[in-house]
């Protein structure tokens, strides 16, 4: 019997379990996306009101000021953090599904670490090479230290996943040792270049940016949802996936390269934004449960959120003083990863 003649033969109603809640919460939270573009177009120095915003993106300017002022800097700032954190979020999601650990983070695979030594031997040692060619540099070493790491996890074990944090940790702990000796031994005027982007902040980030990351989001964001239902399989374990007929090393090496890719895209773009991929895709399963594809998405629009008002607050918060939003979100993520740790701990063995 054919499938169509299976469906012709249905003569009942047919039912489908939507996550209401779910849907919800993921209009709520690009709702949320919403709202603090509009804001963050408003606040600054330069203050403007809902309806000046509204005039200067119709076209319709109330000032050659406004017109730059929301264009020329506030459009593409607010753009590029929330792209950002919805690509550090994927990575995070993506991450967590392939490990099976609720506490793996992009940092975990080299990413911020191999960005920030690239970046950082850049300025300090070749101070004249052009500042447009840090994100490719940022890019190259965060891909470079995650292929690093991931080619020692694959090594006779087939990538499994204590082996594969547990490297991470230490090659990311080398990493880090080799930038604070350029940064201490550097010159200081040097130093203090790198310590800033080392911060990770949005306040320069362009159109060109902007750009970069939405360019991200649209190729690479499809191959991760495309991915969910090998993600859904290895969720339960590599058994279970292996006994789907799922090729667990390869499917395993391919979702940390496209991790990799997401993050370091972010990285290469406005520098470390920490705990970022670790705590959003926990606020999604926190807010609603749901299959991993939905809750790719709620990651994303959750990530997006975060890094969007931890910009806003870090730009108004002490005006005319700017706060790197890379520190806003290590204020906030600290205490979500020592309850995470206390609460795996006190799971039962």
């Amino acid at each position: 019997m054919t499938t169509a003649g299976m469906f012709s033969r249905l003569d009942g109603p047919v039912s489908f379990a939507l996550p209401l809640r779910a849907l919800a919460v993921l209009g709520l939270l690009l709702g949320l996306c919403c709202v603090l573009l509009i804001v963050s177009l408003m606040a600054g120095s330069y203050p403007l009101g809902a309806l000046d915003v509204v005039a200067t993106l119709t076209g319709r300017p109330p000032s050659e000021m406004a017109q730059t002022v929301v264009w020329q800097f506030r459009f593409p700032r607010t753009l590029a953090a929330l792209a950002a954190g919805a690509l550090l979020a994927l990575s995070g999601a993506a991450l967590q599904n392939v490990t099976r650990n609720p506490l793996a983070d992009p940092s975990l695979v080299g990413v911020s670490q191999g960005a920030g030594l690239a970046v950082v031997a850049a300025i300090v040692v070749w101070p004249d090479l052009p500042q447009a060619l840090r994100p490719l540099l940022a890019f190259g070493g965060a891909l470079a230290v995650a292929a690093l790491i991931q080619g020692i996890a694959m090594r006779r074990t087939g990538g499994a996943t204590m082996r594969f944090i547990l490297t991470g940790i230490g090659i990311a702990a080398f990493i880090s040792a080799l930038t604070s000796a350029f940064l201490t031994y550097g010159q200081i005027d040097r130093a203090v270049s790198a310590l800033g982007w080392l911060a990770g902040s949005v306040h320069a980030a362009g159109w060109s940016e902007a750009g970069m990351l939405a360019g991200t989001l649209l190729c690479l964001v499809p191959a991760l949802f495309a991915a969910s239902r090998p993600m859904a399989a290895m969720r339960m374990g590599q058994d279970v996936a292996v006994g789907l007929g799922l090729k667990v090393g390869r499917t395993r090496a391919a979702l940390i390269t496209l991790s990799v890719a997401l993050a370091a895209s972010a990285v290469a773009m406005v520098g470390p934004l920490g705990f970022v991929g670790l705590v959003a895709p926990h606020i999604a399963h926190r807010l609603a449960r749901s299959g991993v594809g939905l809750h790719l998405a709620l990651s994303a629009a959750a990530g997006a959120a975060l890094v969007g008002a931890a910009d806003l607050v870090g730009r108004v918060a002490f005006a005319p003083v700017q706060i790197p939003a890379g520190l806003v979100t290590a204020i906030l993520g600290v205490p979500i990863f020592v309850w995470l740790i206390l609460r795996t701990q006190a799971r039962p063995a």
